[in-house]
């Protein structure tokens, strides 16, 4: 009879803990999420690299495999966001780092725009960074 009292208390505790872990990654959302630059500033080039870190704000870990599904670079820092250019996304190396490809024709303020999916996330996250290009 103790032994299944027992048994029972371990098995409703468990319940409860099972719970509040489930109610609380409930409660993420894309605005836990942060896209970071890694260099503020990337040499103008034709193949120039744009490094971004995705971030756990509430950990600070990366987050990696996250599904980078729209990306946009532009000057609109600089007056000019009719003046988009070219990127692409390239493979990485490091959990949590993106890269990308871009043509930087012009020294200036530019703009990433960025959406991204995060495993197990419902909401999309959005982030855009700015950055200066330098000669």
């Amino acid at each position: 009879m103790l032994i299944f009292r027992s048994t029972r208390a371990l098995g409703a505790a468990f319940v409860a803990l099972s719970l509040s872990a489930s109610v609380s990654s409930a409660f993420a959302g894309a605005s836990d999420y942060e896209f970071q630059l890694l260099q503020p500033e990337a040499q103008v080039s034709n193949d120039a690299v744009v490094a971004v870190r995705l971030v756990d704000k509430r950990s600070g870990k990366p987050v990696p495999d996250a599904v980078v599904f729209a990306s946009r670079i532009d000057m609109a820092p600089a007056g000019m966001a009719g003046m988009a250019a070219p990127i692409e996304a390239m493979p990485s190396t490091e959990t949590g780092i993106y890269r990308f490809k871009a043509r930087l024709a012009m020294a200036g303020g530019w703009r990433l725009s960025l959406a991204a999916k995060v495993q197990g996330e419902m909401e999309t996250v959005q982030s855009q960074l700015t950055f200066k290009a330098t000669p």
